[in-house]
């Protein structure tokens, strides 16, 4: 699984082989959350979230939004289509 970027020292990272909607996994801390990354216009939505305080997330999302061409470009890149 490809990092495709690192925000405040978590993990952002793109599945090869998963599925649709265009999303990412965000990990560290012993935590983990999944935003779908609403291609090509945004803004990210939180999918799942595992253990992230909600201060967390919104700072997460806030970096997302601010990456989201870049995201969306590596889930092009390995996937295709959002």
């Amino acid at each position: 699984m490809p990092t495709i970027l690192v925000l405040f020292g978590l993990r952002v990272v793109v599945y090869p082989n998963d599925h649709r909607p265009a999303h990412v996994h965000v990990q560290g801390n012993g935590c983990e959350a999944v935003f779908k990354l609403c291609c090509p216009d945004g803004p990210p939505a939180l999918r799942e979230n595992y253990g992230f305080t909600q201060k967390d997330l919104a700072r997460v999302a806030e970096g997302l939004a601010r990456n989201l061409a870049a995201l969306c470009a590596a889930w092009r890149q390995l996937h295709d289509d959002y």
